[in-house]
């Protein structure tokens, strides 16, 4: 019986799948910042998708309705991989590779043009730099203390579900 209580004790003290939770609050969290007035200037411009779209969270960053959705999104993946261990590592590695390739994409669009769909200004071009920086290492450092530790892979036995 002590065994089983130490094997949910190892699987819940994973790093990784901490970090997932961590980044996924982060993400809803903005996501939900972007639909408050105050919050976010410029509410009455909030437009559903492109350039058009006025609005900035904090004053700085540029949003739109879908732009707030793909936060929310990406906060409840974030969320999905902590109660599902096995996908933690994947989507901090992966969504820190997509917060990366969005950043390059949005130097390289002008702001006022249809590509600009989301929308991104160039303090949403550093951020999500940042984030996807971000992303990879917590994904990286996760896996680096799992394998000091002995915890990853995960013992045999032990499952990854949180349940």
């Amino acid at each position: 019986m002590s065994q089983d209580v130490a094997r949910q004790v190892v699987r819940n003290r994973r790093p990784v799948r901490l970090f997932a939770l961590l980044v996924g609050i982060v993400f809803i969290t903005a996501g939900i910042a972007g639909f408050i007035p105050g919050l976010t200037t410029g509410y009455g411009d909030l437009a559903f998708v492109g350039p058009e779209s006025q609005a900035r969270l904090f004053g700085v960053f540029a949003v739109s309705i879908l732009h707030n959705l793909v936060h929310l999104l990406f906060g409840v993946l974030g969320i999905a991989a902590f109660r599902h261990g096995m996908f933690a590592r994947g989507y901090l590695l992966l969504g820190g590779g997509f917060y990366l390739l969005l950043s390059v994409y949005g130097v390289g669009i002008a702001e006022n043009s249809a590509a600009n769909f989301l929308p991104l200004n160039n303090a949403d071009d550093w951020l999500h730099l940042g984030l996807g920086a971000g992303m990879i290492a917590l994904g990286v450092l996760g896996t680096a203390i799992e394998r000091l530790r002995g915890t990853y892979p995960a013992p045999p036995g032990v499952s990854d579900a949180v349940g």
